[in-house]
């Protein structure tokens, strides 16, 4: 990037009255000139002249290099440099900084973390450690609860702007960032390259800071992730928001908890939201008053979402059995959504039979949070004829509810004719009846449904085994023809030098050949279905079993609301030795 320095032209001889006069030289085309004719009272007789484009650029200054002082760098040298500008700036280095900068090891590439986590961060602060960011960049930098104000917070993040200092940042629990604070992060979504991932929970973003972010959102940058959770965005801040993000197409998680959001105008930007944006993976509107009204505007948009939206969390969100009609009529439509938690919202057994006809005809979700919606046996039975419909059902979630002996025996029936489902969570311990050998009656169904998951689990590492070694099979099979078809093109071309004038026919012969060949070796060859995971463990004692297969993007999990489970990549043999070696209990 150049920088180009023009002179201004100067006004000639006979302009008028109040212009500079013109010098000698200018008159040798290096600036406009005006002539004038014979006849001085005549305007017409003047006339006007350019110079050339290379006389006009008189000199040219290189853009600063944000990284000219991280060129062979020590970590002796970050250190002193952070100290004097501390010194300068009369305030005292951290520890903490001091500690993580000395354990640096490789300065040629992002290192892990900055963690500032719980420091007061004040405007000085924050400029001594431009000493640091720009000589190292980092994949997370944790602001976490640093009380940074408006000139800290402008400062920190045109630094991480400029220097390209995170991937990851994190600026939680900062209540006074204020509006120049707001206005310079957005600043910085809009500009840099390098962020992908903002955490901004109870982080107020109010009436007069959103404008900025929602303009930064509306260009699409590289950030994928955004958590927003209490951040008072009810009304006008969610409204701009989600108008901005009908035009993003970076986005793919969305967190929206804990912002009071209604059931009329803010349900309304999201079911719109829905309509126009198909990128958006996971949408978390948990601990909110979305209500029946508000899940009928959100079942709108998401009938639009066929190649889209994948996590919908409703966790807590005052829904009944009426809104689960509007939801009924969406999943036939959506073909992407592979996650549903409607835990805690009182669902009730009505509820779950008008559920149940739309999950049938949906055939895409693989995970269904049901925990603490108000189910009896009648409920169970209507879940357990969703599970022995569906083929592709992986986790279904049903703690917390009041399913006695008919219900378990109803999931265990189901269980005897479903294939995919390798997660049932159930409540460890038995519900009261009236008839106490009912008692040991549900221990034992309670085993049962442990044994059909666990089968379930057994078949479907079986079937990728097998499924793996065909793979190969084929794989070995492309390069023997490959090798094949190599050999007999190097035949085909000796035989046209041995014999020149060969016959026309037995070459089209051979090209023949060769081009069934490759046809066979180009043949495409399906991958075998992936199903998703959890990577949650449990003890062999509880009725919840850990399992899962590959899965490749981030799932949020069904029971833990607000807890994102990561599973990338994960096979089954890794996905057996952790359910092995650890155990482990769900949060609450």
């Amino acid at each position: 990037m150049w920088t180009v320095i023009t002179t201004l032209p100067t006004i000639q001889k006979g302009s008028p009255p109040g212009y500079l006069k013109a010098s000698g030289t200018d008159q040798a085309g290096l600036y406009p000139s005006i002539q004038e004719g014979d006849d001085k009272h005549k305007p017409s007789g003047k006339r006007v002249t350019f110079p050339s484009d290379d006389d006009i650029i008189s000199g040219a200054v290189e853009p600063k290099d944000p990284w000219r002082h991280a060129q062979n760098v020590t970590v002796e040298e970050i250190v002193s440099s952070y100290k004097q500008a501390c010194q300068k700036l009369n305030c005292k280095p951290m520890p903490k900084v001091l500690k993580q900068i000395q354990e640096l090891k490789d300065l040629t590439q992002r290192n892990e973390c900055l963690d500032l986590k719980g420091e007061k961060l004040d405007y000085k602060a924050c400029e001594s450690l431009e000493e640091i960011l720009k000589r190292v960049q980092f994949k997370v930098i944790d602001l976490e609860q640093t009380n940074l104000d408006e000139d800290g917070a402008s400062a920190l993040f045109d630094m991480i702007e400029y220097y390209e200092s995170a991937t990851h940042l994190n600026i939680s629990f900062n209540k006074h960032i204020g509006t120049r604070g707001w206005q310079a992060a957005a600043h910085m979504m809009r500009k840099t390259s390098s962020l992908q991932y903002l955490d901004a929970r109870n982080t107020p973003l109010l009436d007069h800071s959103a404008p900025f972010v929602a303009r930064a959102l509306r260009i699409s940058g590289s950030l994928a992730v955004l958590h927003l959770e209490n951040a008072g965005l009810s009304g006008r801040p969610l409204m701009l928001l989600a108008t901005a993000l009908k035009m993003n197409m970076n986005l793919r998680e969305l967190y929206l908890a804990d912002n009071k959001l209604n059931g009329l105008q803010d349900s309304a930007q999201l079911g719109n939201l829905l309509k126009f944006n198909y990128n958006i993976q996971i949408l978390d509107l948990r601990n909110n008053h979305i209500l029946d009204s508000g899940l009928a505007y959100v079942c709108e948009g998401l009938k639009e979402q066929r190649k889209g939206l994948v996590t919908l969390v409703l966790w807590n969100n005052q829904l009944t059995h009426n809104g689960m009609g509007y939801l009924a009529a969406a999943l036939p439509c959506t073909q992407s959504l592979e996650t549903l938690n409607l835990g805690h919202n009182s669902v009730g057994n009505e509820g779950v039979h008008k559920l149940k006809d739309g999950l049938i005809a949906n055939r895409s979700v693989l995970r269904l949070g049901l925990a603490s919606t108000k189910l009896s046996c009648e409920g169970a039975v209507a879940v357990a004829e969703f599970i022995a419909e569906s083929p592709r059902l992986l986790r279904l979630d049903l703690r917390e509810n009041e399913i006695k002996t008919g219900g378990l025996m109803a999931l265990s029936l189901a269980l005897k004719v479903n294939t995919s489902l390798l997660r049932l969570d159930l409540d460890r311990e038995p519900k009261k009846e009236t008839v106490k050998s009912f008692i040991e009656t549900q221990r034992a169904l309670l085993a049962e449904i442990q044994n059909g998951c666990k089968r379930n689990f057994i078949l479907a590492k079986e079937k990728e085994e097998t499924e793996q070694k065909m793979r190969q099979s084929a794989s070995m099979a492309e390069i023997a023809t490959e090798d094949g078809t190599r050999e007999d093109a190097e035949e085909e071309g000796a035989s046209e030098v041995k014999v020149d004038g060969e016959s026309k026919e037995e070459e089209g012969a051979g090209k023949e050949a060769q081009s069934s060949q490759s046809a066979a070796s180009a043949e495409p060859h399906a991958p075998p279905p992936t199903l998703e995971s959890d990577s949650d463990t449990e003890d062999e004692e509880e009725v919840e079993l850990v399992l899962g297969v590959k899965s490749s993007f981030i799932n949020v999990a069904l029971c833990v609301p607000g807890i994102v489970s990561v599973s990338c990549g994960q096979d089954l043999e890794e996905l057996l030795l952790e359910a092995s070696l650890e155990t482990g209990k769900d949060a609450p």
